[in-house]
Formats: C-alpha cells, sequence, structure tokens
C-alpha cells in the first residue's frame, strides 16, 4: 500500500533556493519517520476503507501491539469492541471523509491487554493533498495524569469545602479589596445572614462602623505581604446585635505567589466573654474577702469616734463649743465610712454599659485604689508609697476592669510581703506609653516560675488560699485594652509588675 506523501507542495513561483550543500535523498522521509517516531501522541493514518496505513511508535508502544498487527488492519480490529461501540468512532471518522472538517475532541478510555486503563482525549484530523480527502489522523493524547490531578484537586476542594462549612468559626474569603468571595455556614448562622446576601459586600461593611478601619487597615496590610497579628472587630449581625469577634488573617497565594486574595477567621468571643465577666465577678468578691480584715478595722474608727461624740451630746450641761465639735466629729464619721462603703460597692458591682469605655486618667484611678487598699496593707505592717506624674496620665477603657489590674498587683505585693515592707505604684508617660507599675519588697518569684505567673488557675499559694486566676485575668484585661504587662523579679528581693497602654493626648 503506497503512502500518502505527507511533505507540503510548492507552486512554481514559491520554490525554496537550493541550498549549497543539497539533503541526501530520502532525507524528508526520514525526518518524517522521526518525527512521527518521538511525538508524544499516539498517531494513526485512516484510509478511507477505514484501514490503518501507518502507526506511530507511540500507539504501538501503549497498546502494546505491533506493526505487523496493526498496520493494514481496519480500526473496528485496532480498538476493543465497548470502545467502538460507545464512541461510535467508525462513523465519525466516516463523518470527517464526507465533510473534511475535523472532528471536535472527545475522550475515552481505553485498556489495552495488560495494562491499567488510560484516557485519552481523541481527534480527527483530515489530511488531503488534493480535492478529496483521502486519508484522516487520528489523535490521542494520553491525559490519564491530567485526568487523575483534576479529581484529586477536585477531592482536596471538596475536603477544604466540608472543612470550613463543618467549622464553627466564621470562615471568610475576599479578593483584595476586601469584597467577600465566600461566606460558610458558621458565618450564616452567626450573623443571620445568607450568603447570597452577602457576596460581593465588603467585609468591613459589616463590621461596627467605629471598627470598619482597623479592618480595612489588617486586609490592607495582608494584601501587601505583611505579616498580622489577630485583631478584636465586631460584627454587626442582622438583628443589629454586636458580635465580639476575634479575627486572624491570611494571604489567597495564585500560582506565581502573588497575593489573589485573604481568607478571614473569625472566632466568636460571646460566650468567651461571659465567662470572663463571670470570673472577673469571682475574683471581685474573692478581692473583697480580702480586704475584709482592714476594712472593717477602718469602718471601726470613724465609728468609734461618732459613738463617744454621741455620748457627749448626751450631757444636757455640756459646753456648746465643744459640742459643736462633737457633732462635725459625727459628721466627719459618716462621710468616711460612707466613702469606704461607696469604694466596696464600686469594686463589687459589676459595670454598667454606658461605662465600658471611656477616658480614664489613670493617676485618679490609682489614688482611688490606694485609698480602699490602705486600711488592709497597714494591718499587714506595708506601707503604700505613690509616685505620680503631677499631670493627668489618660488612657482610653473600661474604669473598673483597669481599676481591678491595679487592686490585684497591689493585694499580690502585699501578699508577697507577709513581714511588712514597702509597696510602691508608679503611675506615669513616657512618649505614647502609660505605665502603672507596681514594685514590693516580698520574696520574689522563683526563675522556674516566671513564665507561668500569668497561666490560669497557677499559683503558689497554699491549698484554699488563692484560684491562681487573678494574674491571669490582668493579663487579659491588659490586652483587652491593646496593652502588656510584664513581670521583673529576683527570687528573695521582690518584684516588679508594669502594665503599659497606650496613651490618649492630654
Amino acid at each position: 500500500m503506497k503512502k500518502p506523501d505527507m511533505t507540503p507542495s510548492l507552486d512554481s513561483d514559491e520554490r525554496v533556493p537550493s541550498p549549497i550543500h543539497s539533503e541526501p535523498e530520502g532525507w524528508y522521509e526520514k525526518l518524517y519517520h522521526m518525527l512521527l517516531s518521538n511525538i508524544p501522541f499516539s498517531l494513526l493514518l485512516v484510509d478511507r476503507s477505514l484501514r490503518v496505513v501507518s502507526a506511530n511508535r507511540n500507539f504501538l508502544v501503549k497498546g502494546r501491539r505491533s506493526v505487523k498487527d496493526t498496520v493494514g488492519a481496519r480500526i473496528s480490529e485496532v480498538f476493543p469492541e465497548t470502545i467502538m461501540g460507545f464512541t461510535q468512532l467508525e462513523s465519525k471518522i466516516r463523518n470527517v471523509f464526507d465533510t473534511g472538517l475535523p472532528l471536535p475532541g472527545a475522550q475515552m478510555t481505553y485498556r489495552a491487554p495488560g495494562v491499567h486503563t488510560r484516557i485519552y482525549y481523541y481527534t480527527v484530523i483530515p489530511v488531503s493533498l488534493g480535492p478529496t480527502v483521502e486519508h484522516v489522523m487520528l489523535v490521542l493524547d494520553d491525559i490519564t495524569e491530567k485526568v487523575q490531578l483534576v479529581e484529586k484537586a477536585r477531592m482536596v476542594e471538596r475536603h477544604l469545602a466540608t472543612v470550613v462549612e463543618s467549622a464553627n468559626d466564621l470562615v471568610v474569603s475576599t479578593d483584595t479589596k476586601g469584597n467577600i468571595v465566600s461566606w460558610n455556614l458558621a458565618a450564616e448562622h452567626i450573623s443571620g445572614y445568607l450568603a447570597n446576601e452577602v457576596l460581593g459586600r465588603k467585609l468591613s461593611e459589616m463590621c461596627l462602623a467605629s471598627q470598619q478601619t482597623g479592618m480595612k487597615e489588617m486586609i490592607r496590610r495582608v494584601t501587601e505581604g505583611d505579616a498580622v497579628q489577630s485583631k478584636e472587630v465586631g460584627l454587626v449581625s442582622r438583628t443589629g446585635v454586636l458580635v465580639p469577634v476575634d479575627w486572624s488573617c491570611s494571604p489567597i497565594l495564585d500560582d506565581s505567589d502573588k497575593v489573589s486574595g485573604v481568607v478571614a477567621v473569625g472566632r466568636d468571643l460571646t460566650e468567651r466573654r461571659a465567662f470572663e465577666q463571670h470570673i472577673f465577678q469571682s475574683e471581685k468578691l474573692a478581692a473583697l474577702g480580702v480586704m475584709a480584715g482592714g476594712i472593717a478595722h477602718e469602718l471601726r474608727n470613724p465609728l468609734a469616734a461618732s459613738f463617744s461624740a454621741a455620748q457627749f451630746l448626751l450631757d444636757p450641761a455640756g459646753d456648746p463649743t465643744f459640742q459643736r465639735e462633737c457633732v462635725s466629729k459625727i459628721i466627719n464619721g459618716i462621710q468616711r465610712s460612707s466613702a469606704i462603703i461607696e469604694n466596696l460597692l464600686r469594686f463589687a458591682r459589676p459595670a454598667p454599659a454606658s461605662d465600658r469605655v471611656g477616658q480614664i486618667d489613670l493617676v485618679a484611678l490609682a489614688q482611688e485604689t490606694i485609698s480602699v487598699l490602705a486600711p488592709q496593707a497597714k494591718l499587714q505592717k506595708i506601707r503604700i508609697l505613690e509616685r505620680f506624674d503631677a499631670t493627668p496620665v489618660l488612657v482610653s477603657g473600661n474604669t473598673n476592669l483597669l481599676q481591678q489590674v491595679l487592686m490585684n498587683l497591689i493585694l499580690n505585693a502585699c501578699q508577697a510581703t507577709p513581714g511588712g515592707g514597702e509597696v510602691i505604684v508608679r503611675v506615669c508617660r513616657e512618649a505614647d506609653e502609660a505605665w502603672m507599675q507596681v514594685e514590693d519588697t516580698g520574696c520574689g518569684v522563683s526563675p522556674a516560675n516566671l513564665g507561668r505567673v500569668f497561666d490560669p488557675f497557677f499559683t503558689t499559694q497554699p491549698v484554699g488560699k488563692g484560684t491562681g486566676l487573678g494574674l491571669s485575668i490582668c493579663h487579659t484585661i491588659v490586652r483587652q485594652h491593646g496593652g502588656t504587662i510584664e513581670l521583673d523579679s529576683v527570687e528573695g528581693r521582690g518584684s516588679i509588675f508594669t502594665v503599659r497602654l497606650p496613651c490618649l493626648k492630654a
């Protein structure tokens, strides 16, 4: 059977100039067969009688066939009957002969004897050297690995989608401009908004108005490649309820390692805040119990003076001037007792919603706290020394919570100085930071325990003498206010707790 000439024909006026050294006879035919043998596709050349005219090495190797039982055989003898019936290959090849148009690509699954199943993408191309299509070329591209990779990618995608949808945290993805691309079931449940209601909206628009800038800034920094720590930004639900959410953002990278989006994982802090508030309240009551002895002693003094003054007033023959002094002592004693009780109530009751965040003068806060704790310290033979800036040191925060921090630190210092000594309380401002510092001359902290003092339930006190939550709560409160708390201690010489908070301009 004569093979078709596959070299392109040229018109007389398109002849290529002869090279200086002309190619040997049959050179083009050898080149053709070399290319045909090494091309990474399986190729079959089929004539109008649907017999194979030639087959390249790739097809023979993958199909485990020889030239003898392939060339000259009908196409139906080369492929299994099931494939011929499923693909309707004979009909498609005849159609290409009739129309002269190539067959659009299709997919087939082929398994040669003794070979694993392979998946091919095939197409049929007409080969014409004149007005009539004499041959067609069947091109088969082995796409098994590609299909497997696609299926593996789909499986991973389905797995990740399942993980995201079953997560208890909000998982939200955005583009580089902060527009929401995906919104998982937890986000729907917590916010009350369905995914189709928020897709395309900016994530920052879903947040509390005063904190939208913080969310925009976090997304911007992530898209620019900066490392961003978690940040608490409130989410406003459909019903208008503010949901405290701790957000952590990471970049989504494309194949060229460029940032194509942002994934934001948000943890609902509602239950945690309620638990913390419960613990805060419990710690306040525990602290009040510690102060009870000093408060009782402090109340006895004005009450005793008032009682004595009242006894003198019962004498009808008393000196009027002396009686006026007695009345004055009674009034002063009642006012002093009332102030002590008011301070106790301020510590004991939860902060009202209107008192959650505001401008606070740390100097005034420290003076008020010391006035409450001084009686207890006096009973323990401890002097509380004040080292305050002459001007107000202003921060933004919750008065009760910051007062609780300072109260816990001073009580800790007193407990660490059981034999008496000094506790120095400092409040100052350095650059853009406000400092509250509590220094004692007590027993200090051993090096082994330095890294554990802020851990929940860690205490060196005997059983029943401490919960181990005081410093942990202080650490949480200070972090909520955007600050830090540090301990510098030498065992046997004392400790210094330093609280640093962002400072407001005076």
